[in-house]
């Protein structure tokens, strides 16, 4: 699974802000032209749930969350999560989107080790 950016995001629901700009680098990744992976990790795991940033929005002139995953994914961006976060977190993988892939440690760095720019949120 290599792409040419990933973004990594530790923060979830508490920090809608830092949420809000790693999906809007990661969409603008997409656009482009490049393939990119956004990695959650830490507490940000708990937005690998299917709806979990429905309600988040931080205003102009950023888009809604929900709104900048829908175009990330469909324009083809892969979500990770990781996997030891996950558990540690308290979640399982049936909770879940089932869009995203569930990795380990040794994918998360290759990821970054194959990727030609990263970006870090935490």
């Amino acid at each position: 699974m290599q792409t040419d950016f990933v973004a990594t995001l530790f923060d979830g629901n508490s920090n809608p802000d830092k949420v809000t700009v790693a999906f809007t680098m990661a969409v603008n990744a997409l656009q482009k032209g490049h393939t990119a992976t956004l990695i959650l990790m830490a507490q940000a795991v708990e937005l690998g749930q299917p709806d979990a940033a429905a309600e988040m929005a931080i205003g102009a002139p950023f888009e809604p969350v929900a709104d900048l995953l829908a175009t990330f994914v469909d324009g083809g961006g892969r979500i990770a999560i990781c996997k030891s976060c996950m558990i540690h977190n308290g979640f399982r993988e049936e909770q879940m989107d089932s869009r995203f892939a569930i990795i380990g440690a040794p994918d998360v760095i290759d990821l970054l080790m194959g990727a030609k720019g990263t970006l870090q949120v935490s």
